[in-house]
């Protein structure tokens, strides 16, 4: 029975959190948040049970739930909101295919910004022209006090080498940028996958394109 009590609990939690929402809420504000409740109220039940001290291993579940689906919640709010505001303040970009914004997971978001508007050619110095672009991430970033992981790729053209240390420095380079306006640099780390990742084959330009590219991955800190 102990055993099945998380999974009751969470059972519980996923059908008050599909309830009607209040006057102003979206869809998928109510689902995200219902996600990171459920998610949360299981991690919690069970890190409640193996804490509780006093003999009632139940009640620590249930505390643990309850704790769990309230953080789990406050983290999918968080994030929606973050996830709309990059959306709105990088529409236009979004329009010209500069800039792309996915939603991996509750706690996960990935920025993609195509090379060819980002660097000129075989370069890792930002282009003046999407400094504008970047202030925007680096402005949300810093409001919502969020870590990021710069992640560098680049095609097949050229050496394995030369791919990596390019795929490093342009990650770097945009690393530098956003702490440079605001972002903590404790909350930015930096990497180079090289032509290791590719979204598209390598045989064609069009794919060639799409696999040069810098990804930025917004998660929130700890404390939210």
């Amino acid at each position: 029975m102990k055993l099945l009590t998380p999974i009751i609990l969470s059972t519980a939690l996923l059908g008050c959190a599909a309830q009607p929402a209040g006057p102003g809420d979206t869809t998928t504000d109510r689902n995200n948040a219902k996600i990171g409740a459920i998610v949360g109220a299981v991690a919690g039940a069970i890190v409640g049970g193996q804490l509780d001290d006093d003999g009632n291993r139940d009640k620590g579940m249930i505390l643990g739930a309850l704790a769990g689906a309230a953080a789990g919640a406050g983290i999918g709010n968080h994030m929606d909101k973050q996830e709309q505001a990059f959306r709105d303040a990088l529409a236009a970009e979004q329009r010209r295919s500069e800039i792309e914004i996915e939603r991996v997971r509750e706690d996960l978001l990935k920025l993609t910004f195509d090379n060819e508007v980002t660097f000129d050619f075989n370069r890792a110095d930002i282009k003046p022209s999407f400094s504008t672009s970047l202030n925007k991430v680096a402005d949300i970033m810093q409001k919502y006090q969020s870590k990021g992981e710069v992640v560098g790729h680049t095609d097949s053209t050229g050496s394995e080498s030369y791919n990596q240390a390019l795929s490093e420095r342009r990650a770097a380079s945009v690393s530098t940028y956003l702490s440079s306006h605001g972002v903590s640099s404790a909350n930015l780390r930096s990497s180079g996958r090289g032509e290791y990742e590719p979204r598209e084959s390598n045989a064609t330009e069009a794919g060639r394109a799409l696999n040069r590219r810098v990804e930025v991955f917004v998660t929130p800190t700890t404390n939210q």
